[in-house]
């Protein structure tokens, strides 16, 4: 399939009232890069674009890197294909070159969000330490992948208390570097994800999360918007909701 063929399919898989509705979720974006086209159908189109050739390789098929190479993409669309098709490649060194060559691309939450690049746990060390200088990056968008990465790999078996103080610091350094988050957009998402990231941890790593809702350590709207993410989740109890409600 080459970048051509991949755009007619999108456009053929064009849903005008969901590209609304989604337009509407990314204020930071302009309607007209956006084609309207469903995750699940997109990840359909990155999978059969990724089976034709070898993602095993130390190289990506021809057509895969040509469409990968070209940045930046038009579309919205053509943004989530890419780190779709990211996530289909098997060797560790080649899928963190990637994503180190589109992280600087991507400018909203909903590209940055889902995805899983399961070649990275390949070498854990090394995925950990792109991990943390994705944190201290002054790209906004990179932070909140970083923050992604380990709110889904390294919170269960692979979880280590320092990934908390890792993301704790970017609260705490967010505005103090004027390189960072200049835009009170690009701002919100990245402390969004740093809410969520510590309501999945109360659910997951309560023991080792909840000093950070007990003691303060975090921003006041950081510290309410985590609170308020987890009394919405059902895998908090009710008895650790009375508690973080009362830490209000």
């Amino acid at each position: 399939m080459t970048h051509a063929e991949l755009l007619k399919r999108l456009q053929a898989e064009q849903d005008l009232k969901y590209r609304d509705f989604h337009a509407s979720l990314l204020p930071n974006i302009d309607k007209k890069s956006i084609i309207g086209v469903r995750v699940p159908t997109m990840r359909k189109i990155a999978k059969e674009f990724a089976a034709g050739g070898s993602m095993g390789a130390k190289t990506v098929p021809a057509d895969v890197a040509k469409f990968l190479d070209k940045l930046p993409h038009r579309y919205f669309e053509e943004n989530q294909v890419h780190l779709f098709v990211v996530e289909h490649i098997k060797d560790f060194d080649e899928c963190l070159r990637r994503i180190e060559q589109f992280l600087p691309y991507i400018d909203n939450w909903a590209v940055c969000d889902g995805k899983s690049p399961k070649a990275l746990l390949k070498d854990e060390p090394r995925f950990l330490a792109s991990i943390e200088k994705w944190l201290k990056s002054r790209e906004p968008y990179a932070v909140r992948f970083g923050v992604n990465m380990l709110m889904n790999f390294f919170l269960d078996a692979r979880f280590d208390k320092k990934f908390l103080k890792w993301v704790a610091a970017i609260d705490e350094t967010l505005f103090n570097d004027g390189g960072r988050a200049e835009c009170p957009t690009d701002r919100y998402y990245v402390q969004m994800v740093i809410a969520w990231y510590f309501a999945t941890a109360f659910a997951k790593q309560w023991a080792a999360a909840f000093p950070y809702i007990e003691k303060r350590r975090l921003s006041p709207w950081i510290h309410a918007k985590a609170i308020q993410k987890a009394c919405e989740s059902y895998r908090i109890t009710d008895a650790q909701k009375a508690i973080l409600r009362g830490l209000k």
